[in-house]
């Protein structure tokens, strides 16, 4: 059976006395200082029964926000049946980073390698931190809060053509927002969320900086 959130906090705190407890509406979760993050993580699963990694990803708050991204662990006990959620705050607004953990679930070599490539933050002593989904040599990060829905014309390398083309490389479907979707009794392709614009113009006043 899984502990309780109250157990859970009461029972980590009395090795690390500054992990405090998180909101969460589901399952378990815990801030960590960033210093502790690794001692914590291995606890977790060597003490703990937290042997399976579920996921590493980010958190980018605001660009105002201060500290502005957060790393996120998600455990999970095959032996327990429990989640835990682990939350760690980044130093630096600028230039992000937090330990990788690779070292402790392999798996989270390209949950990191993710991270880094959609939100910019490093991950030290990751065994081959490269982009996973952008090429090497992209300039942004497109789950950043500052990187605009609809993209940023970029110029695109394309090796199987042996020439460079243009491309809007953004997480986005189409651009020109706002998007809206119809209401109604109707069926689900019709119900999808488009953009008012879905042209693209060249002639569109594209952002020179985040």
């Amino acid at each position: 059976m899984s502990l309780a959130p109250a157990e859970v906090l009461s029972a980590l705190q009395g090795k690390f006395a500054q992990v405090t407890a998180r909101p969460s509406g589901d399952h378990p979760a815990v801030n960590v200082p960033m210093a502790d993050a690794v001692a914590l993580l291995r606890h977790l699963r060597d003490e703990r029964g937290f042997d399976f990694l579920v996921d590493v990803t980010g958190i980018d708050w605001d660009v105002d926000a201060s500290p502005r991204f957060s790393v996120v662990w998600h455990l999970f006990s095959t032996r327990d049946h429990g989640y835990l959620r682990v939350v760690a705050a980044c130093a630096s607004d600028t230039e992000p980073s937090a330990p990788s953990v690779a070292a402790l679930w392999p798996a989270a070599d390209w949950h990191e390698r993710e991270t880094y490539d959609l939100l910019g933050i490093r991950f030290e002593n990751h065994p081959d931190l490269r982009r996973i989904l952008m090429w090497e040599g992209y300039p942004y990060h497109p789950l950043r809060k500052d990187f605009p829905l609809a993209g940023i014309d970029v110029p695109l390398p394309d090796l199987e053509v042996g020439e460079v083309t243009r491309a809007t490389a953004a997480p986005a479907p189409m651009v020109g927002g706002p998007f809206v979707a119809s209401t109604g009794e109707m069926n689900l392709t019709e119900a999808e969320p488009r953009a008012k614009d879905e042209s693209w113009d060249e002639r569109k006043e594209k952002p020179d900086t985040l």
